[in-house]
């Protein structure tokens, strides 16, 4: 107890001072708040902002009160997470890294450009997003504790919210369409393979005589990763394709490069960067061999004698599924499910823009029951297909109602019950937890109440 009042007393100072002093009248940071035993620094602030908007995202607001507030929350959610004990799997967090970097190096150009930006090294950077992601990672599956059973909702309670919010409050529906997918890949050339397996074995060979790896896959791989060198991040066995990860595993020499490997993707190189226990680094190159032409009209005609025939009768749509190439459509009629995140997640429905670009362009001209003629467009394995679709429904854009849109109004009532829920176990944390703010810092109209104190230390 003498501890941690000393530690206050502290950082009480501190705070009153306004300044850490590296030497007289030479400041070096600022601590703003104090959040139970945590400061929040106004380089804190500052790092958090010029981050927010390297991702290409809008502060709406005053940023020296919106962030200071949000870091203080944090504060109390992994206080939280602490308590829970709440363990935070390293491949996930490796993951959000390499997905934060590819992002961040996306919107400011390069990896020089983002370093200048974010004045440090793209090592530290990485560092810092993997503390960063590890509490959004705590913070995330402390609010799935705190709401957990208590938002499950019954359907009478949906009824009852529906029934209560005013006719001109009532959510829009967009139009949502369902959709039946056949797809159909060209057959690729021998020589055409042989080509990409004759560069990759050049690549290799260059590497062993001293050039860089990853110079090599910014300069010619066909994968996202390119731009990061290759470099893959830290992942478990199971998040790659078995063929490719079978590979990654079989390496342990960080100086050798690997056998070619063939998935669905292409074909790789690969080199192996850092083992972590069951977690692996590689960087790769990948190469896709190129389809002539003439092979993606061959399965053109071929997709549009199997269109004739359907809209001839000689079978139906849902019998010609059979024949799909997409192993995601192909034992459920060819039906589309999608994987978007939004209310629309795991069902058939689908908003124009969460279909693929091909395949919505292809809808928009069909009426129900309409089949389209083939066309060309990149699967989720980046290869390019041929496609016809049909349009199995189509529900115009309307004001909700129980009976038709029940899940979409079921999804806002969880939201705003989740909401509920949090607010309020937020307002009981701020008012037990120890909070003093610079008073140069608090002239904000923040979004939780109780977070200026005018008696102290609450006992």
């Amino acid at each position: 107890m003498v501890r941690e009042a000393g530690k206050f007393i502290l950082l009480v100072v501190l705070l009153c001072s306004g300044l850490l002093v590296k030497a007289q009248d030479n400041i070096i940071d600022q601590i703003i708040w104090v959040v139970g035993d945590e400061a929040i620094l106004k380089s804190d602030v500052e790092k958090a902002r010029a981050m927010i908007l390297s991702r290409g995202e809008r502060i709406d607001g005053d940023p020296y009160c919106l962030i200071p507030e949000q870091l203080a929350v944090q504060k109390l959610f992994l206080d939280q997470a602490k308590i829970d004990s709440i363990d935070v799997p390293a491949a996930e967090v490796s993951r959000g890294v390499t997905r934060q970097e590819n992002m961040v190096i996306s919107n400011l150009g390069s990896k020089e450009k983002a370093e200048e930006y974010l004045q440090a090294p793209m090592s530290q950077l990485r560092e810092e997003w993997r503390e960063e992601i590890r509490n959004n990672y705590l913070v995330s599956e402390v609010k799935k504790n705190l709401v957990g059973k208590k938002s499950k909702l019954t359907p009478s309670e949906v009824r009852r919210y529906y029934a209560q919010l005013p006719q001109d409050s009532l959510p829009y529906i967009p139009t949502t369409v369902e959709v039946q997918i056949i797809t159909n890949e060209p057959v690729v050339p021998l020589e055409e393979i042989d080509k990409v397996k004759e560069r990759l074995r050049d690549f290799t060979n260059r590497i062993n005589a001293g050039e860089s790896f990853a110079t090599l896959a910014i300069m010619y791989s066909e994968d996202g990763s390119a731009q990061n060198g290759g470099e893959l991040g830290f992942s478990g066995r199971a998040n790659w394709v078995t063929e490719f990860s079978n590979m990654a595993f079989s390496l342990n020499d960080p100086k050798k490069v690997s056998n070619i490997v063939e998935t669905e993707y292409g074909f790789h190189i690969m080199q192996l960067i850092e083992r972590r226990g069951d977690l692996i680094n590689v960087r790769h190159i990948l190469l896709k061999p190129k389809v002539p032409d003439v092979e993606f009209n061959k399965v053109i005609a071929k997709m549009d004698s199997i269109t004739q025939d359907i809209k001839q009768g000689k079978f139906t749509f849902e019998d010609a599924t059979v024949l799909s190439f997409d192993k995601n459509t192909r034992k459920n009629n060819g039906l589309m499910v999608n994987r978007r995140e939004s209310s629309n997640y795991g069902t058939p429905r689908f908003l124009k823009e969460e279909l693929p670009p091909a395949v919505a362009i292809a809808v928009e001209k069909l009426k129900v029951g309409e089949v389209s003629s083939p066309f060309r467009m990149k699967g989720d394995d980046g290869k390019e297909v041929v496609a016809i679709v049909k349009l199995k429904s189509r529900i115009e854009g309307h004001i909700a109602n129980v009976s038709d849109d029940y899940q979409a109004l079921k999804e806002i009532v969880e939201e705003k019950k989740h909401e509920e829920i949090l607010r309020k176990w937020l307002q009981n944390k701020i008012k037990d937890t120890y909070v003093l703010i610079d008073e140069n810092w608090r002239n904000c109209d923040f979004q939780y109440s109780g977070w200026i104190k005018e008696e102290g230390l609450k006992k």
